[in-house]
């Protein structure tokens, strides 16, 4: 379910079958971060991962025409297993908050990326909406093959 408020804000959000812990780890990992991160069909190689409040995230987004992106973040907050807070330190400048709410059988993640100006998140909606959702079915995919992919307890 993806909404616009205001002028400057993006707002998706879902209930993803995994827990808080499962998801937080998803976005503290590289590895896993890397494999999920972005639109449907890019990729990203990061330079700098530092994830602490504070810490620099700095990669390059490839998209799927083999056009590089360069990424600039802060991470601005972070409460393990609840919230993320990114600062986008490059155009277009915004402020992607996720939070993570317990549920029953899972957890209720908020996706709120708010831009500095009302131009810019109005001209960046149309791709950056699909975009934040297809971010959040490729976590789902990530989490998905981790599932998998973890031993059965006996």
């Amino acid at each position: 379910m993806n909404i616009a408020t205001e002028d400057r804000t993006l707002r998706t959000s879902r209930t993803l079958p995994y827990s808080p812990e499962e998801i937080y780890g998803a976005f503290a990992s590289p590895d896993l971060l890397a494999a999920w991160w972005g639109p449907e069909g890019f990729s990203n190689t990061f330079e700098i991962f530092e994830f602490t409040a504070g810490g620099r995230w700095k990669f390059v987004m490839h998209g799927p025409d083999g056009t590089d992106y360069a990424n600039d973040n802060i991470f601005e907050a972070l409460t393990p297993d609840a919230k993320v807070v990114i600062r986008h330190d490059c155009a277009p400048y915004f402020t992607l908050t996720i939070e993570l709410t317990p549920v029953s059988g899972g957890t209720h993640l908020t996706w709120n990326q708010v831009f500095d100006n009302a131009r810019t998140a109005q001209a960046v909606k149309q791709r950056a909406a699909p975009a934040n959702e297809q971010n959040i079915d490729r976590l789902t995919h990530v989490l998905n093959q981790a599932a998998s992919a973890a031993p059965k307890e006996q």
